[in-house]
């Protein structure tokens, strides 16, 4: 019976390892870590003394590929949110505070409600969403839409720093508009936010480790691929630190690696550069952290601050800045942004002069792909010139951006090829 290797354990191969198992296949999967999980996991950081995000994700009810991900593993539970579409935001320099709700339907009423949409707005100015829609391949955000007004600093900017890890100046409007598509255009249904209850490793990981080894997939942590050996027109075997797995006819292979990795294995690909980076900060407190500014969620979104996302578990508050690199946050030492966030987070919680009593910065410089008009023409395809070897990762050609449904897709659709190609 032919084999699936499938190279890379994090959301992507996973993804991947799942929908084979299902499907009957004999799977594979080898991890240079010694946990899965990628960008996307929970640790426990002994600082902290707490289990914690690597970093902060939304997902929305549109997500019909991470939604089908989790039911298939038996964690669709593992997510929690407000009962309808509604995203709480409040201006750290101006103390304004609003809540965007959005209607069930298609028809987007809640543009027409002065206290459901974006404060000091018109219903004129969501028309304008057009230029996003309309947008040809060499388009940023910016350049697709009227920059001039409250819409732009309060609605498209946190929205393209928060899906595309970029700022509107860079990031390709074609993908940000994917994204309405699919969600904000369908209406409420499509746009209610859910995050992990008790993280992204308990719900998306944890899970998909164990559905794929109690389906007869097996996973090797620390085994970490050298190179790959290609002959007459496909992969013939892999060479990983400690051994040489031969390939059998029939056997099939994906690879599930970050872009930077990926080229030093295929130095003849061309995928776009993984160096945008984001920022998170998590607080500790000595208690339970107040709930009442962030409304039905556990979330709430900043502008005109450094922080961007704040996030509230127990006494854990985990704060998300996008695009750090971007923004000239990783060029400053970690005690200056520690600071000025905090002083946003009390703002936005409305905390008063209550103090944290530990803190843990995480940057992680390889959060995802250059997601501009050229970073996107770079993306690859999840065929290769060689007949047994797929890819997978959110830097593939996926049509959504790189985030946890881009990558679940692209597992999908490596899996898809492979089936089709052992069949």
């Amino acid at each position: 019976m032919s084999r699936v290797h499938i190279i890379g354990a994090g959301l992507a191969g996973l993804a991947a390892g799942v929908r084979l198992v299902e499907s009957g296949h004999r799977v594979i999967i080898y991890e240079s870590a010694r946990q899965a999980g990628g960008r996307c996991r929970s640790f426990y950081d002994k600082h902290l003394e707490r289990d914690i995000d690597n970093g902060n994700h939304l997902i929305m009810s549109g997500n019909k590929s991470a939604l089908a991900f989790l039911d298939t593993i038996g964690s669709v539970d593992a997510l929690t949110g407000p009962p309808f579409a509604a995203y709480p935001f409040v201006d750290v320099k101006t103390g304004k505070r609003w809540t965007v709700r959005m209607n069930e339907g298609p028809i987007p009423f809640w543009v027409f409600g002065k206290h459901s949409r974006v404060p000091d707005t018109k219903v004129w100015d969501y028309a304008k969403a057009a230029g996003v829609a309309l947008a040809g391949a060499d388009k940023t955000v910016a350049g697709a839409i009227d920059r001039n007004g409250v819409l732009f600093e309060r609605f498209w900017e946190p929205l393209t720093l928060a899906v595309l890890n970029t700022t509107p100046e860079r990031g390709q409007a074609r993908l940000l508009w994917s994204v309405i598509r699919e969600t904000f255009l369908l209406g409420g249904q499509a746009s209610t936010p859910l995050v992990a209850k008790q993280g992204l490793g308990p719900a998306f990981i944890d899970p998909a480790v164990k559905f794929i080894e109690s389906n007869g997939g097996v996973i090797r942590f620390g085994a970490r691929l050298r190179s790959a050996w290609m002959e007459g027109g496909a992969v013939t075997s892999l060479s990983f630190v400690d051994e040489t797995v031969t390939l059998e006819a029939g056997d099939q292979v994906i690879f599930a690696i970050p872009p930077s990795r990926l080229k030093q294995i295929m130095p003849q690909l061309d995928p776009p550069n993984d160096d945008a980076s984001i920022l998170n900060i998590h607080y500790r407190l000595g208690a339970a952290a107040p709930m009442k500014a962030l409304g039905e969620g556990p979330f709430i979104a900043l502008v005109s601050s450094l922080a961007q996302w704040v996030f509230v578990r127990d006494d854990v508050i985990s704060v998300t800045t996008s695009a750090s690199n971007a923004i000239g946050a990783d060029d400053r030492p970690n005690d200056d942004v520690v600071n000025q966030v905090w002083r946003e987070v009390q703002t936005a919680l409305e905390l008063g002069d209550t103090d944290y009593e530990r803190v843990r910065v995480i940057r992680e410089k390889r959060a995802t792909p250059d997601q501009s008009p050229a970073g996107a023409a770079r993306r690859l395809k999840a065929e290769t010139e060689y007949r047994n070897l797929f890819l997978a990762g959110d830097h593939t050609d996926t049509g959504v951006p790189a985030t946890i449904e881009g990558s679940i897709r692209s597992g999908n659709k490596a899996a898809a090829l492979a089936m089709r190609a052992i069949a």
